[in-house]
């Protein structure tokens, strides 16, 4: 049964034998009724599928909500960040009609202080959600127990905060896209070979997700009892083209048999680059993100597998999921595993990020 927002709320009120007043305070969040009348008015609408003139009640309150969004900025190193930040955009094209504001904030991956001057800003601003990248682990926390304070609902997008409270985490299974990375491997090690894990980041005791990712992909073979060598390097001083070969240049010198590599994240374009200049193709190559760069290397072959996990989606869904709680008064999922997928020469072409 529809109804219009007039009829639909006498309706309501008619049912629960209570005043309109009452009505409107469930329909608005508001305190002053008890939880027995709440639930009873709210298992009505859900009865009648009520659904309230969202665009004229937010018009007519003139209230600007403001959401504000913190992620890393896109830099010459990456541009992954990219792709999120269209789907905030995207987010905001929709939403800003009734009265939204998305207040945008970047910050330096590289620099965990950088992420720290942006959250002193949003807290200091009159905000009523926020959506969050949090790479580094102990300053999310820090920033998500103040927002907890103020009871300003977070959404963390790409990476989650293990044991904290928030709205909702949409993102990856980091530890099983891990343990999908080894799957692929192993079709191509047999017992005894030798694996090369690659971390690139200057932050790396911090990167939760670069971890999780790592995890799982150990995990893989210590399930299935396989025999591989596992050789590990992390890349942290400096992530440039020119200290990423360096690097690798020691590692493969030492380690001339290495079968495969796995980079966990978006940098694997970068030893993509130093495998085709030094004429070693052949060793089988995984990393993640849907990025230019990488692309061109699998296309050639130099890349063989790519995970992808649709990080225009992850903003999108991140400024929907504060909408459709702080506006709509909607549940919301606690966590939303996006899907995790293969990317290939022979698909590449297809596929939308």
């Amino acid at each position: 049964m529809k109804t219009n927002m007039q009829t639909g709320v006498k309706e309501i009120a008619r049912r629960a034998n209570v005043s309109i007043g009452t009505v409107d305070r469930v329909l608005h969040n508001r305190t002053g009724v008890s939880d027995t009348t709440r639930n009873k008015i709210l298992a009505i609408m859900k009865d009648l599928d009520y659904q309230p003139n969202i665009l004229a009640r937010r018009l007519a309150s003139k209230k600007v909500l403001h959401f504000a969004s913190l992620i890393p900025a896109v830099s010459a190193e990456t541009d992954f960040w990219d792709a999120p930040g269209k789907g905030i955009e995207m987010a905001e094209a929709e939403i800003k009609q009734f009265g939204i504001v998305i207040d945008k904030y970047f910050y330096d991956q590289n620099d965990k202080q950088s992420f720290v001057k942006q959250t002193k800003n949003i807290l200091k601003t009159e905000v009523d959600g926020v959506l969050v990248a949090p790479i580094f682990i102990e300053e999310s926390l820090a920033f998500s127990k103040l927002c907890n304070l103020k009871k300003i609902p977070q959404v963390f997008i790409n990476s989650d905060i293990p044991n904290e409270s928030r709205l909702s985490y949409i993102g990856p299974d980091l530890f099983q896209s891990g343990h999908l990375s080894a799957h692929m491997v192993n079709y191509l090690v047999k017992a005894g070979d030798k694996i090369l894990v690659v971390n690139i980041s200057k932050e790396i005791d911090s990167y939760h997700h670069l971890s999780r990712k790592e995890e799982g992909f150990r995990a893989y073979f210590k399930d299935h009892d396989k025999q591989v060598r596992i050789v590990k390097t992390d890349i942290t001083q400096d992530t440039d083209y020119l200290s990423v070969a360096k690097r690798l240049t020691e590692v493969l010198k030492e380690h001339s048999d290495i079968k495969a590599i796995f980079v966990t994240n978006s940098r694997v374009f970068s030893v993509a680059q130093f495998l085709e200049k030094t004429k070693q193709e052949h060793i089988f190559l995984v990393g993640y993100d849907f990025l230019p760069q990488s692309i061109e290397h699998l296309k050639k072959g130099v890349i063989d597998f790519l995970i992808c996990q649709k990080p225009q989606e992850q903003g999108y869904k991140g400024i929907m999921t504060l909408y459709q709680n702080v506006v709509l008064n909607g549940e919301t999922e606690a966590t939303h595993y996006m899907p995790i997928d293969i990317i290939t020469r022979e698909n590449y072409k297809s596929y939308r990020n």
